[in-house]
């Protein structure tokens, strides 16, 4: 989800319930996301620097360590406590015009770990998910509802948090606030629905080798991106399925691994050996499906992995493996 939706939802149950401290639980809920700005510019170096001693760190990246049920308290707390501080506080106050004071205390730390929370949910809605019980496993969960970025509710998000920023009457801030609600909800049922039905249309149609099938959403809510693929995890078969009119389109067939002129013992020692390596993990956990291409010239191996839906980051990763 989009950084004012993880401002707005804590911040709107909090007000509901009467909360005096909605502030703190939207400060928690947007805290994760500043990953993009202290953990994520820093990841290649990383990768680079813990290859060796923690290989696992390539999990510095956007939703990653940050999103996780321990780290989530700690990154919140640690973002609640900058801005309690008097400094930081006036600073941002004088910018926006507006008082944003939070205080530090145990019920504030509590409710901006509950926004954040609530931001860990609204992520495990999207497609890609997140990695909720790091450090124990890196396994990302997502329930592929929302696109990570829904266009329609960004745009109403933006609204509504204008309208909050208006000095206007309360009772509008209480129907935007409700207006928003009711579209993300309505749109996650749908979605959600949408989702059921592409599944249950598809699995009748399973045929040949490919056994196994799953839906991912697109920014339109009725057309859904639909991967098939064999017991193996050879054979991939990507299409595009159309609620509305039940028809699928952009048939397209890939095979993993495919090798190009060295023998495919060698290939193969030189692709475990790839996959060993913290970028292509880095890469590897940034994707959706990754299948290999292993090229053999001049005496070493050229290694691409590439995702066939929408990467995270780059759409291909190659590297170079020394024949042995």
């Amino acid at each position: 989800m989009d950084v004012i939706t993880h401002f707005l939802v804590p911040y709107i149950i909090l007000a509901a319930i009467g909360s005096k401290n909605k502030l703190a639980g939207a400060f928690g809920g947007i805290s994760l996301d500043f990953d993009t700005i202290f953990v994520a510019p820093l990841d290649n170096i990383f990768v680079a620097l813990t290859g060796i001693l923690a290989p696992q760190l390539f999990i510095l990246a956007h939703r990653g360590i940050t999103h996780s049920f321990i780290f989530a308290l700690i990154t919140s707390t640690i973002f609640l406590y900058i801005l309690s501080r008097k400094q930081v506080n006036e600073f941002i106050s004088t910018i926006i015009r507006r008082d944003i004071s939070v205080k530090f205390t145990k019920t504030t730390i509590a409710i901006a770990y509950f926004g954040a929370l609530i931001h860990l949910f609204l992520d495990f809605l999207t497609t890609k998910g997140i990695p909720l019980v790091y450090p124990f496993s890196i396994t990302r969960y997502a329930a592929e509802i929302y696109p990570a970025i829904n266009i329609i509710i960004t745009i109403v998000a933006v609204i509504v948090l204008f309208v909050l920023y208006l000095r206007v009457n309360e009772s509008y801030k209480k129907i935007a606030m409700t207006v928003f609600m009711i579209i993300l909800v309505s749109f996650g049922c749908i979605m959600a629905y949408e989702k059921s039905k592409t599944l249950e249309a598809e699995a009748t149609a399973l045929n040949g080798n490919y056994s196994h099938i799953a839906t991912y959403p697109t920014q339109n809510m009725f057309v859904w991106d639909i991967v098939e693929h064999d017991a193996e995890n050879t054979s991939y078969k990507v299409s595009e399925y159309n609620t509305l009119n039940n028809q699928k389109s952009n048939i397209k067939i890939y095979k993993t691994p495919l090798i190009e002129k060295g023998s495919y013992s060698s290939a193969q020692i030189a692709i475990k050996a790839a996959n060993g390596r913290p970028d292509v993990q880095k890469f590897k956990f940034n994707s959706y499906y990754v299948l290999v291409d292993a090229k053999y010239n001049s005496g070493k191996w050229n290694i691409t992995y590439y995702d066939i839906l929408s990467s995270w980051t780059e759409r291909s990763l190659t590297v170079s493996i020394p024949s042995k």
